[in-house]
């Protein structure tokens, strides 16, 4: 069901400082840069930023999010296994679905579905 790792998304309290920051220790500029998320593509995998706190509690600052093939069928078998929705399936635009699972364990697992490829 996992597909392979696609993304790791910190959230950040000062979007422009953090840009400024990765972009520093990383050696890459961003290749998506708006106000409400900053992307590095990073050897073909994704580093974002992202401003949203919202649903941001100690310990979820930062969510690796697995690529799958359909994020609600996903969500359905995590959730018969015990998990509990963090973060409701959201279609964030061009094709790209995410959401946020909590294990049993405490962690979080974040789910990204692409209809544009990958």
């Amino acid at each position: 069901m996992l597909r392979k790792l696609r993304t790791v998304i910190y959230h950040v309290n000062d979007l422009q400082k953090a840009k400024a920051w990765y972009t520093k220790v990383t050696g890459v500029q961003p290749y998506f840069d708006e106000s409400y998320y900053v992307g590095f593509s990073i050897y073909g995998c994704e580093l974002g930023l992202d401003p949203v706190m919202d649903e941001v509690k100690g310990g979820t600052q930062s969510v690796a999010y697995w690529l799958v093939d359909n994020i609600e069928e996903c969500v359905k078998n995590f959730l018969a296994e015990n998990a509990k929705i963090i973060v409701p399936v959201t279609d964030v635009g061009a094709g790209v679905k995410v959401a946020t699972i909590g294990d049993p364990f405490g962690n979080c697992i974040g789910l990204i579905e692409e209809k544009t490829g990958s």
